[in-house]
């Protein structure tokens, strides 16, 4: 959706300057995901007036890189001496010398395509490429992730992309138990999967491309991986299955072990962003962040007028980062996610740019317990965007069911079922807890106060038809 204002004053283009190379998605339309056009409920909902809206046009200093159509990518100039040199057994692409853009791997696409105001475009083809990738490339090389608390691996592919592969810890119908922390609860690797789908069901498109892997522990792990400190930790279990622990702060343990069947582990793969020395971001304390403490309470959930004091300090105090806050509260909320304590931008684009909606992890733990607190964002400060509201409500007819478009998108997954069915139910029924909470704002303070217009006036008549 549109934003109502232009960040400062954008440099005009030269019109001798070579065209920027766009997301493939503004330059040739492309039919809506789904797996089949006629009978697809997505294919309904992406083609809808309010899945339309189109953003302003871009600038150079609007989109995250500025390439030339005429630049090409040579893969080798950037390679990391510590990848192994694969060869073209079996046929598998190898890029090698100079590739035309059209050539480009999907991984490099989507990076070209990101701009002030998406992660990606709606119908950029790339994005379910990628999808594609992340689910069949080879892998060449693993690593631990360093930082964090639990488990993470980085894995590198032989098309040169990379992506956080994230095992399975627990199985689809599994609870959090009641009594754990949401500090202390699993990273689950079917949330990870599942965020990404929620978040382009909800047009917000800022969860980075995730996919399902079954993974063979032996050949695609230990096999290739120069960390010595996740090879040693392989071993095989008293059931002969291939198992490994790695290092961490949380679970990482032989009792903890994470063991394949004998040797195939389930995972999500999480498509990586642009490298931090090529576009830098900025992280940002989440102001409702939790306490992260057995005992003390946040500040916000003590003081009823909290709201009041965060719109007074930036970068919420112009601009429309308090409403990119409110997205991410209902997104987290329908997921029951506890665990936002901060988040991320592009540094390039300044405060007025979306929020990066990463480590989703946490989320889809409880579907028989609703976690209102979660909500207390938007009921402290009551705005919300009108486009927001409207895909919301959208979203809870019996037409465009949350659960159904959920499950349709999520088939389509290698790990398929990623979701119990009960989670599924669990998102309708918070859907309607959000448009409850939305219209108590506007009964105590007015529509006018509570729905921010977001939406121009060429697409606001089409979006309310």
């Amino acid at each position: 959706a549109p934003r109502g204002r232009q960040p400062g004053a954008p440099r005009p283009r030269d019109p001798a300057h070579r065209p920027l190379l766009r997301d493939p998605g503004h330059r040739r339309p492309a039919p809506p995901p789904g797996p089949s056009r006629d009978s697809s409920l997505l294919a309904r909902l992406f083609a809808h007036p309010l899945y339309s809206g189109t953003i302003p046009p871009l600038t150079e200093d609007d989109v995250l890189f500025n390439v030339n159509s005429d630049i090409r990518f040579n893969p080798k100039a950037a390679e990391n001496p510590d990848w192994p040199h694969e060869g073209a057994e079996g046929g598998a692409f190898l890029p090698t010398g100079e590739a035309a853009v059209d050539s480009y791997p999907n991984w490099l696409k989507f990076h070209i395509g990101i701009n002030r105001y998406e992660l990606y475009s709606r119908h950029n083809p790339a994005i379910d490429a990628l999808l594609q990738d992340l689910g069949a490339q080879k892998i060449t090389s693993v690593a631990m992730k360093s930082g964090g608390t639990q488990l993470k691996l980085v894995m590198t592919f032989q098309n040169y992309g990379q992506a956080l592969f994230k095992p399975m810890k627990q199985t689809r119908e599994q609870e959090t138990p009641p009594d754990f922390f949401y500090f202390s609860d699993y990273e689950r690797h079917n949330a990870e999967i599942a965020a990404f789908h929620l978040d382009r069901i909800l047009d917000f498109r800022r969860v980075p491309p995730v996919a399902g892997r079954m993974v063979n522990m032996t050949k695609e792990i230990r096999d290739v991986t120069r960390d010595k400190k996740l090879w040693r930790t392989f071993f095989i279990s008293p059931a002969n299955n291939i198992c490994f622990y790695g290092e961490c702060s949380y679970y990482c343990s032989t009792e903890h072990a994470l063991c394949g069947r004998p040797d195939q582990i389930e995972g999500s793969l999480a498509a990586f962003l642009p490298d931090l020395s090529l576009a830098k971001r900025k992280t940002w304390r989440n102001p409702w962040r939790r306490s992260y403490h057995k005992r003390k309470k946040a500040e916000w959930e003590v003081d009823p007028d909290y709201c009041e004091e965060v719109k007074q300090t930036p970068p919420y105090d112009s601009g429309h980062r308090v409403l990119d806050v409110m997205d991410m509260t209902i997104f987290d909320f329908l997921m029951g996610n506890m665990d936002r304590h901060h988040y991320e931008t592009f540094e390039k684009f300044g405060n007025e740019t979306f929020i990066i909606h990463l480590d989703n992890g946490r989320g889809f733990g409880k579907y028989s317990h609703d976690e209102l607190s979660i909500l207390v964002p938007l009921q402290q400060c009551c705005r919300i965007r009108k486009s927001t509201y409207l895909r919301l409500q959208l979203l809870a007819r019996e037409e465009y069911k949350l659960s159904l478009l959920m499950a349709e998108s999520l088939q389509r997954d290698r790990v398929a079922p990623v979701l119990y069915q009960l989670h599924l139910e669990a998102l309708d029924r918070r859907l309607r807890i959000v448009l409850q909470a939305v219209h108590a704002c506007i009964e105590k303070d007015g529509l006018g106060s509570v729905v921010e217009d977001d939406l121009d006036t060429e697409h606001r008549a089409a979006a309310e038809r």
